[in-house]
């Protein structure tokens, strides 16, 4: 399995089937060459939320009708994004069976609330994340989440760690500790509001026994 980050939350996930499965494009730090050179042939796109950070919506629809890719998000996603070319809707427990024993496991995520999502629909009451499993390497994307009781494992987690409604750096290396992923990837950092303190996120992660690489935007990794 190698895995890809793009800004913000993405990844693009290529399986030992040959399937490339592209998880939460947002628009961050978009730029249409990244359309064009990295995210192509997608085979599958999962979304987690409706936040546009985590949803293009353009960049989805024009991959769609490109590559004839698969689209999977929830209820809450479509309705929000009316213009957004209709796929499969998947809810938290689904399990997606994407053939050739590949799977993507819908988990639980948990939202963090602040303040500015009151009076307005912008909070996401529809939250989910993924394990995409090829029988090989498990991979985790947690979406935007704090931490919550739960018995994932995984080979590999991508989590948020700014702590702006997200965990904190010390949630997250003992969030991901417990998955126990040899592979730790922070996120959710490009947007200069949410931005990641890797100072402390650095210290966070000694103290509590983990170790996590940086990956840059473009760069991948061999699982």
């Amino acid at each position: 399995m190698k895995i890809t980050k793009y800004a913000q939350s993405c990844g693009l996930v290529e399986t030992k089937q040959g399937k490339r499965i592209l998880v939460d494009p947002g628009t961050i730090q978009y730029e249409e060459k990244i359309l064009e050179n990295d995210w192509i042939k997608i085979d599958i796109i999962l979304v987690t939320h409706k936040h546009s950070d985590h949803c293009n919506v353009e960049a989805i629809n024009k991959i769609v009708k490109r590559d004839g890719t698969k689209l999977y998000t929830t209820k809450e996603v479509y309705e929000f994004f009316p213009e957004l070319i209709k796929g499969e809707i998947i809810k938290e427990g689904d399990v997606i069976d994407l053939g050739d024993s590949l799977k993507a496991e819908v988990t639980k995520a948990v939202h963090g609330w602040i303040p500015v999502f009151k009076g307005n629909n912008k909070f996401p009451e529809e939250n989910v994340g993924f394990i995409i499993d090829d029988g090989d390497k498990r991979a985790y994307f947690t979406s935007d989440t704090v931490a919550f009781d739960n018995d994932y494992k995984c080979d590999v987690i991508f989590l948020p760690v700014c702590g702006h409604v997200t965990m904190d750096s010390w949630v997250a290396a003992l969030f991901a500790k417990d998955t126990g992923a040899k592979y730790i990837f922070p996120v959710h950092g490009e947007n200069p509001v949410h931005y990641i303190d890797w100072e402390r996120l650095d210290k966070d992660f000694k103290d509590v026994g983990v170790e996590y690489k940086k990956l840059e935007i473009g760069e991948g990794i061999e699982a």
